[in-house]
């Protein structure tokens, strides 16, 4: 069997122009990614996955960000809109692990509607007073053990809803005191601190079929950004013990310097197995995809591995789910 082009990668518009498949029909990119350009109406977004799976010839995995808040690429008034995922933690109280399983297990239900069969999430980022506004209110809380509960709720509705979650953002970008989208982060804090806290929620779910790196410097360990560091590479391997599939965070993002060939090289190089390219031209997209190559032979046994992964939905009842939630939230379950 011919091994996945090792990237994923997204679409121009809201349907695949002819150039676009036959470009996918040649690099055979392991996966997709859909962003707010490429949704329009429910029909429109079943079309578009079903090109993109025909570009491939196969099942490819296709991944969205709707995490809720800041980040969900299907809103209102077509899908459900729903708060930050803090606020709505917060909110919850000790009903938080319900709430959240709730809560992505109806998101899975409207993904899987459209053909969309992964979600880059969780994200068992540990907030702090110094994190960056960018990410703080899509945390699930300050408490690492607590975090990787949600975590865990998260997960497991995303799977039982048919969906294969994206751990992010590996191992953990809670420290960042500014927006990787624009700057490289550097986070000082020791190696024993780091353990303890901000690596601790991806340990406890390392099982996970699929995670995201974090285009962050790790002082203690390397200076370079995570992505592009085999030092921190090894370490999510051997000491988080993360054995599932690696995709970088977008490689088009400012806290990575040069070229997007070379990153994508330098990612592979490091212990990454998929290059995630966005918002790029067909030309970049078409050289990053020949910069990046094929899985190789532990690569595609973890895609093979993230994909088996995958299975139908538990049945459930939407409309007890949608009433039960909508209890435990004091009614304003979609709010904010």
């Amino acid at each position: 069997m011919t091994h996945f082009g090792a990237t994923i990668l997204d679409a121009t518009g809201t349907r695949l122009s002819a150039e676009e498949k036959r470009f996918f029909a040649d690099a055979d990119p392991f996966g997709f990614i859909l962003f707010g350009r490429n949704i329009e109406s429910a029909d429109q977004v079943r079309a578009l996955c079903a090109e993109m799976r025909e570009a491939v010839g196969r099942e490819a995995p296709i991944t969205i960000d709707q995490e809720g808040g800041r980040v969900q690429r299907l809103r209102a008034p077509t899908w459900r809109s729903w708060p930050a995922p803090l606020a709505q933690v917060k909110a919850a109280s000790e009903h938080a692990r319900e709430v959240m399983y709730l809560r992505y297990r109806l998101i899975a239900h409207e993904l899987r509607a459209l053909g969309i069969d992964s979600n880059c999430a969780p994200l068992v980022d540990v907030a702090g007073a110094q994190t960056h506004d960018f990410l703080r209110d899509r945390c699930y809380g300050t408490d690492p053990a607590r975090v990787a509960e949600l975590g865990r709720a998260v997960a497991d509705s995303l799977l039982d809803g048919g969906v294969l979650p994206v751990l992010k953002h590996i191992p953990g970008h809670g420290r960042a005191q500014a927006d990787s989208h624009l700057d490289l982060p550097v986070v000082e804090a020791d190696l024993a601190a780091l353990t303890a806290c901000d690596f601790a929620p991806f340990k406890a779910l390392s099982d996970l079929p699929m995670g995201m790196t974090a285009h962050l410097v790790y002082a203690a360990i390397d200076a370079l950004p995570a992505t592009i560091s085999p030092r921190m590479m090894r370490l999510i391997r051997e000491e988080i013990g993360f054995g599932g599939l690696i995709m970088t965070d977008d490689i088009s993002m400012k806290a990575l310097s040069g070229s997007l060939t070379d990153i994508t090289r330098a990612s592979l190089d490091a212990g990454c197995d998929i290059a995630l390219l966005c918002n790029a031209s067909l030309e970049d997209r078409r050289a990053v995809a020949d910069a990046a190559g094929r899985l190789d032979a532990a690569g595609q046994a973890r895609a093979e591995a993230a994909l088996a992964a995958r299975r139908m939905p538990t049945e459930v009842d939407i409309s007890a789910l949608e009433a039960k939630l909508s209890a435990m939230s004091g009614g304003d379950a979609y709010g904010g």
